[in-house]
């Protein structure tokens, strides 16, 4: 199959199966007489691989590091594991700054009148100013 038809049966773009070809995921393709890119079932296996990988946040050198423990049929689970433990621990590490970054804004947010008062306590926060309450804006009026 050529390459727009592994793009419809794996849910990826021609642009990425390409990218992956060039970062070395996906071993270069065979050409057909025309020089179109020639993709088969097991091509097609790597490149859902790879699409499931990128899904859950492995990066391409995690992907890369998969790829090549699954082709190693003396590998042991004990390495896919530890690389899934540290990944899930970038991602726990990844919700806190992201739980805080909701919470900062949350509070700015909350403290915001959101009326024509030119007070506003987001605006503050993104200067770095302290935080003002709800009750402190409506005191400057």
């Amino acid at each position: 199959m050529n390459i727009s038809q592994a793009a419809r049966a794996t849910g990826l773009s021609a642009k990425q199966i390409r990218d992956y070809e060039k970062a070395g995921l996906l071993p270069p393709a065979e050409r057909a007489a025309n020089g179109y890119r020639r993709y088969g079932s097991g091509d097609l296996a790597r490149l859902n691989f790879i699409r499931h990988a990128r899904e859950v946040g492995f990066s391409l050198p995690q992907t890369a590091e998969l790829l090549a423990l699954n082709d190693d049929s003396g590998r042991s689970s004990r390495a896919v594991k530890a690389l899934t433990a540290a990944h899930i621990a970038e991602l726990d590490a990844q919700i806190r700054r992201l739980n805080a970054m909701r919470a900062t804004l949350q509070r700015w947010h909350d403290a915001c009148r959101g009326d024509e008062c030119p007070q506003c306590s987001i605006l503050d926060g993104l200067l770095g100013q302290p935080e003002s309450s709800g009750e402190t804006e409506a005191a400057a009026d």
